[in-house]
């Protein structure tokens, strides 16, 4: 499971260093290999500034999740396209370095300032300039779809 926020750099060939405390796990539950696609909001659209990492056998369950929805549904056909479409196989090297794809990382607007967020079975990669807004609007607090169904749940 992948916790926490850490800020960290592209280089110059577009590569992120992915933090001590997770290479480990990585080795382990996937041998460095992952996936990186372009991220979803709940509507099917785009999050403009956000990628998804996956480590392999994660992205395998959400394939054959997304592999069971109905073909001709307008908004599954839009998801295989966008998600399915975008992902790119990458390895972690020896170093623990990862290579984001050119296009995703200029579908993103990635420069050399980013956030890797864990999301307990993925990655979240952010441009800085996105998860500062970000951020931001939930600082705001004024967004409150989907409250109620988190029910009775305490921390």
């Amino acid at each position: 499971m992948f916790r926490g926020i850490s800020a960290i750099n592209l280089d110059a060939k577009g590569r992120i260093a992915i933090p001590t405390r997770y290479r480990e796990e990585l080795q382990e539950c996937c041998e460095r290999q992952m996936v990186v696609t372009v991220a979803v909001n709940d509507k099917c659209v785009g999050e403009p500034g956000c990628l998804w990492l996956y480590p392999l056998p994660e992205w395998e369950k959400l394939e054959q999740t997304i592999s069971k929805l109905p073909t001709l549904n307008k908004m599954a056909g839009k998801l295989r396209r966008f998600v399915i479409g975008h992902a790119s196989e990458c390895e972690m090297d020896a170093q623990g370095r990862l290579l984001l794809p050119e296009k995703l990382r200029e579908y993103a607007g990635m420069e050399k300032h980013i956030f890797l967020v864990g999301q307990l079975n993925k990655f979240e990669i952010w441009s800085d300039s996105a998860w500062q807004a970000k951020e931001q609007e939930w600082l705001d607090g004024s967004d409150t779809e989907g409250l109620e169904e988190l029910g009775t749940l305490s921390f």
